[in-house]
């Protein structure tokens, strides 16, 4: 049964749109955008309240934040829709459809933010030699998957970045890769000698076995052929991560997450790792910040005799 249309849901509609037209949203972010404001139209049409946009206002906007609290929701989850919430009203003034953006007071409980996971240096080399060892066989799956890990690391990339990669991004002479991020913004991002070596000889031995007599641009390949998943990578990852110690998630963001962490304990400036990262903020980065902090601390804790 669908939803009745109503002025609300029209300009959510249009909201929609704008987002993945105008920012180039990825289509997950359009759908968990969506998903969000639907509950807030859900929430407005059963409370009885005028489904119009040019009546929301903050008290209505706090009540419905209130009951996703008393519904039990996990404090970063209200954080989200929150966002979410005050960039649809923020858009709804800027377009003219409301006299005021209603939610630019709206605040929501701030979310724990837990440092994310990071393997140490020598937890990094033992991971990426065994792949080594594996790939000297110069068996396919082999070469690709020690390529893949070394370039997600090297470059600290987001597996989404990973997998889209075309053989034209790569420049192997200049040791850059062309990255297509978030918001559909590009970036540059170096690798070194160790991640070169590995895509040289995937490129050689791997791809081609790979490709077999298909065509097409995708630089990392599944079994059959096809552009690589990130639900592989994903699965890949968690293997590689299976035996080693550590909490918090074992996806691909962990390389991720220590390239950045190396690369502050190895004396790199704050906006360049920014830049490598492809954040929009710095305030993002600075959470490495954070976890250099506490490997320091940690080591000095188990290190100094007067800790």
């Amino acid at each position: 049964m669908h939803e009745p249309t109503t002025a609300l849901r029209e300009a959510i509609a249009l909201y929609l749109r704008a987002v993945e037209l105008e920012r180039g949203a990825s289509l997950h972010t359009v759908r968990a955008y969506a998903g969000d404001l639907e509950t807030f139209a859900g929430f407005v049409e059963q409370r009885g309240a005028q489904p119009d946009p040019a009546l929301i206002d903050l008290e209505l906007l706090r009540e419905w934040v209130w009951s996703q609290n008393d519904a039990g929701l996990a404090a970063s989850t209200l954080a989200r829709r929150a966002s979410t919430l005050r960039g649809f009203t923020a858009w709804l003034a800027r377009t003219g459809r409301t006299p005021a953006d209603a939610a630019a007071r709206l605040r929501a409980p701030r979310p724990d933010r837990h440092l994310p996971r990071v393997l140490s240096r020598s937890q990094v080399d033992a991971l990426l030699d065994g792949l080594a060892a594996r790939a000297a066989t110069l068996e396919p799956l082999a070469l690709r998957d020690l390529a893949m890990i070394e370039l997600l690391y090297a470059s600290a990339l987001r597996v989404s970045e990973l997998v889209g990669l075309d053989l034209g991004d790569v420049d192997a002479a200049r040791r850059v890769v062309r990255v297509l991020g978030k918001g559909a913004k590009e970036r540059v991002v170096p690798f070194g000698l160790p991640a070169a070596r590995a895509l040289a000889g995937y490129l050689e031995h791997g791809r081609p076995a790979l490709l077999g007599e298909k065509l097409g641009p995708a630089l990392f390949l599944g079994a059959r052929g096809a552009r690589e998943s990130t639900r592989a990578v994903y699965a890949l990852v968690a293997g590689l991560l299976a035996d080693h110690p550590g909490s918090g998630p074992s996806g691909p963001h962990t390389f991720r997450h220590s390239a950045a962490t190396h690369l502050l304990d190895g004396g790199a400036d704050l906006r360049a790792v920014q830049e490598i990262l492809g954040h929009a903020s710095l305030g993002t980065t600075q959470i490495y910040t954070h976890v250099s902090a506490e490997r320091l601390a940690s080591v000095y804790r188990t290190a100094h005799p007067r800790a």
